[in-house]
């Protein structure tokens, strides 16, 4: 572990050091996300013009569920977003050989590659929009509740990322699948609002096939109300562990020689 954490150390600096090279590309990086980001809020704020609530939520709690869902999109952005590439271009171009090579494991060599500062931003957005949103979200709060959210939002992450390890390895077969990663990663749209507004066909392909809806909502769903913990937590430990399960099936193939 602590040799692991010592190359990740020196993989992100040697990242952070490429960054900084090309200052304006970052900072376009950075302004392209937070117009992104600006977006999103304005279009919660248009709806809640025109209606007092939506799907029994009020304009403060579709808040505090859209912020709580961006803090594990930014970890996973901020810490593996190496995968897109390796979806996109790096097995095409055959680039993935230098990873094999390495004494290290290869999905760590991946991951560690890349340390995507600008989600930063996004993580700061989420947390902005919970603080401001909680005084007036009817939180149900307590010490078991803070607990189960601070163990939860790591493992929500976890979630991005096997579904991106499960994606970006079909690339060994298909030679490029970052159209895949694409089209799956876009349902995390689904994660910031209430499941309870998409019909039924929609609500049981994002909790059960595609569990983004554990990564956002009934997490904050449990933290808003304090009911159902077995659905709202538990149900994500078990999409979780499912997703993990899924991720070895499809990496196991094209690297187990070298683990």
């Amino acid at each position: 572990m602590r040799r692991a954490w010592k190359i990740y150390r020196l993989l992100a600096a040697q990242n952070l050091k490429r960054l900084m090279e090309y200052k304006a590309d970052f900072l376009t990086g950075a302004i392209s996300f937070l117009v992104d980001q600006a977006i999103g809020i304005a279009f919660i704020f248009i709806i809640f013009t025109q209606i007092p609530q939506l799907a029994g939520f009020t304009f403060e709690q579709i808040v505090f569920i859209y912020g709580f869902s961006q803090i594990p999109k930014g970890l996973d952005h901020l810490l593996a977003d190496n995968l897109w590439c390796v979806g996109y271009f790096i097995v095409r171009k055959g680039d993935f050989d230098k990873y094999l090579t390495r004494p290290i494991n290869p999905l760590f060599h991946v991951i560690a590659e890349t340390f995507q500062v600008d989600a930063i931003g996004e993580l700061v957005v989420g947390i902005g929009l919970i603080v401001y949103a909680a005084p007036n979200a009817g939180l149900h709060l307590s010490v078991w509740t803070i607990l189960l959210s601070v163990i939860v939002i790591p493992f929500s992450a976890l979630i991005y990322t096997s579904l991106k390890i499960m994606t970006s390895a079909l690339a060994f077969w298909l030679k490029s699948s970052g159209f895949i990663i694409q089209m799956v990663y876009g349902m995390n749209e689904f994660s910031k609002y209430p499941t309870t507004i998409y019909s039924f066909p929609v609500r049981i392909f994002v909790t059960y096939i595609i569990p983004f809806a554990f990564t956002g909502y009934y997490p904050a769903l449990y933290i808003l109300t304090g009911n159902n913990p077995w659905f709202n937590i538990g149900g994500f430990l078990l999409s979780h562990f499912l997703s993990g399960t899924r991720e070895y099936h499809h990496m196991k193939v094209p690297v187990h020689k070298i683990l």
